[in-house]
């Protein structure tokens, strides 16, 4: 990537992308933020420029910058991606650790923020916006749909599926060949050893739905 990027969110995501992208060594040139009391401060030396939709910063984008969009929120993250689409035709970059492994054979979309120890295994799919966080295993021939979150130390087995949405939680653990359905929640240390259907939340060793 030669072009530097302009970094949407100022949370401990975003930080952690402009860490991600300074030991990549491309340069980030500013954060944008809808909290109006941070304009014109830093974080971590780097100033917030404005808002999201400031059209002064925006035109940037795809010319002289590129954008990533740095939130855990996906109702907010697609409605940035979206607006990046439609007003500047460009896709979000990937903010992809120096010590993540994806596998030559791995794919993956855009927008995608793969933190430290991160590993990605052979012909494994990842699609786009997902948030791969440290020490995360994606063994082989996993199938990620977009908008996937992955907590730190999770372990996706092999031929796993996870479809649009889905969440899984910090030290989870998929066994092989399992489908996580749309927008469905694997809860914190659970294990998970048959599909979970689209929308729902389970959790536990194994893990089971949680009933309100």
């Amino acid at each position: 990537m030669e072009n530097p990027v302009i970094i949407f969110g100022t949370g401990g995501l975003g930080r952690a992308a402009l860490e991600i992208f300074e030991m990549n060594g491309v340069a980030v040139y500013g954060f944008l933020s809808d909290d109006k009391e941070e304009h014109g401060k830093e974080i971590d030396a780097v100033s917030v420029l404005g808002s999201t939709d400031d059209d002064g910063f925006l035109k940037l984008i795809g010319k002289k910058t590129e954008a990533f969009v740095a939130t855990d929120d996906n109702r907010l993250r697609k409605s940035l991606v979206k607006m990046l689409h439609e007003r500047r035709k460009v896709q979000p970059a990937n903010a992809v650790h120096p010590d993540a492994i994806v596998a030559k054979s791995a794919s993956i979309g855009y927008g995608n923020f793969i933190n430290q120890g991160v590993r990605i295994g052979a012909g494994s799919q990842i699609g786009s916006q997902c948030l791969l966080h440290s020490g995360a295993l994606i063994d082989y021939g996993v199938k990620i749909a977009d908008y996937v979150q992955v907590g730190a130390g999770a372990i996706i087995g092999s031929g796993v599926t996870l479809e649009e949405g889905a969440f899984i939680g910090t030290g989870a653990t998929i066994v092989a060949g399992v489908t996580i359905g749309k927008g469905a929640r694997v809860g914190a240390g659970s294990v998970v050893i048959g599909p979970v259907e689209g929308g729902k939340t389970v959790f536990g060793n194994p893990a089971a739905p949680i009933t309100k």
